[in-house]
């Protein structure tokens, strides 16, 4: 009887499992992003002892992330080519080219520099993919109205551009003769995310200044408007820090050292316009704060915030950033600690209710 009781509850498990990959959402690789640059701030800004422990949990995450999405393309590749046609989902796909970028930098901090070089490889190929496959969709299956620009959207293209600069330009001395023509396609890169992220915030400055803003409308996606800006910050102080010989890459020092200052400081203003935006809905709006999958996209701009304020503190040798990210690191390490408890909780209660519904009185 023990037996029975035993194989039924893991058959219960494994039904609820399945029906948690039919329905995996792309962004859910947030949640490596979120922890992996807290992670690498936390290494880079000497707390290896707390870097360790976020880095233990995405050295699981980020495999079994990866395991369940290829399960889903050979279980239920109906609902993932349904995500990768739909206007408001496509561009979450990029979290799988930005948690990898996150994932491989904290391999090359460790000193696994190969591995990283491999994964920056597989990134690429990646978003040479989904970067025309995304604006595509965006051009010909995109109804009026079919993906709202205030719901993030396509700052996940922004970010997952950005972190390959990231790691192209820490990978390009593992890449022997490659390494020069990888600098420049970071260089390039940056400057392509840089292009995208002056019209997105062209056109989210006229959908918040000009129409109607509802509660539903300020959601934690709105934080990578503040988190694109800030991995832009990191990505140029990246290249500043590199040390390359060519007089081409050199002759742009001076644009990547005042543009990256510019996006640092726009991200810093975001900061406050975002609180303000949070204290109308929750406060004014009553409306419940509850736990969402999005809420990954609200520690991830903080935890990068954090770390590009470090970096240009290096780039720029300016002590007060070091302040500044220390500050904004605590802050990202207590956001990620509440999320990671209502995650913890809510896949508890969705995993409850689901047995009442589909178990109960069987």
């Amino acid at each position: 009887m023990h037996a029975r009781l035993h194989v039924c509850g893991w058959h219960r498990l494994g039904v609820w499992i399945r029906s948690e990959v039919a329905g995996l959402h792309p962004g859910c690789f947030a949640l490596v992003m979120a922890t992996g640059i807290i992670s690498n701030g936390l290494f880079v800004g000497g707390y290896r002892g707390w870097s360790e422990l976020l880095f233990a949990v995405i050295l699981v995450a980020y495999p079994c992330l990866i395991l369940l999405t290829l399960v889903r393309l050979v279980l239920f590749p109906h609902a993932l080519w349904t995500d990768l046609i739909d206007p408001a989902r496509v561009f979450s796909f990029f979290t799988i080219i930005a948690g990898t970028g996150v994932f491989a930098v904290a391999l090359d901090l460790r000193e696994w520099g190969h591995a990283a070089l491999s994964l920056w490889v597989f990134d690429f190929a990646i978003w040479l993919a989904l970067i025309y496959l995304g604006f595509a969709v965006m051009i010909f299956r995109n109804p009026t109205g079919g993906a709202d620009i205030a719901h993030g959207g396509w700052l996940n293209a922004i970010v997952g551009t950005e972190s390959l600069v990231i790691l192209g330009a820490i990978v390009a001395p593992e890449a022997g003769d490659l390494g020069p023509a990888i600098l420049v396609a970071t260089h390039m890169l940056w400057g392509v995310g840089l292009a995208l992220y002056g019209i997105f915030i062209a056109l989210f400055a006229q959908r918040i200044f000009f129409f109607d803003v509802e509660p539903d409308d300020v959601t934690p996606l709105l934080w990578v408007v503040m988190g694109a800006a800030a991995i832009a910050t990191n990505a140029g102080s990246t290249l500043i820090l590199v040390k390359d010989d060519m007089p081409f890459l050199q002759a742009m020092r001076p644009l990547v050292d005042g543009v990256t200052l510019v996006m640092w400081a726009w991200a810093t203003w975001w900061i406050p316009m975002l609180l303000l935006l949070g204290i109308w809905k929750h406060g004014v709006r009553r409306v419940p704060l509850k736990y969402s999958p999005m809420l990954w996209s609200l520690v991830f701009p903080l935890g990068m915030y954090a770390l590009a304020s470090l970096r240009l503190s290096l780039a720029a040798d300016l002590p007060l950033l070091r302040t500044i990210s220390v500050a904004m690191t605590w802050v990202a390490l207590a956001a990620w600690t509440a999320t990671a408890l209502a995650f913890a909780h809510a896949s508890w209660r969705r995993y409850r209710d689901f047995d009442e519904r589909n178990f109960r009185g069987a």
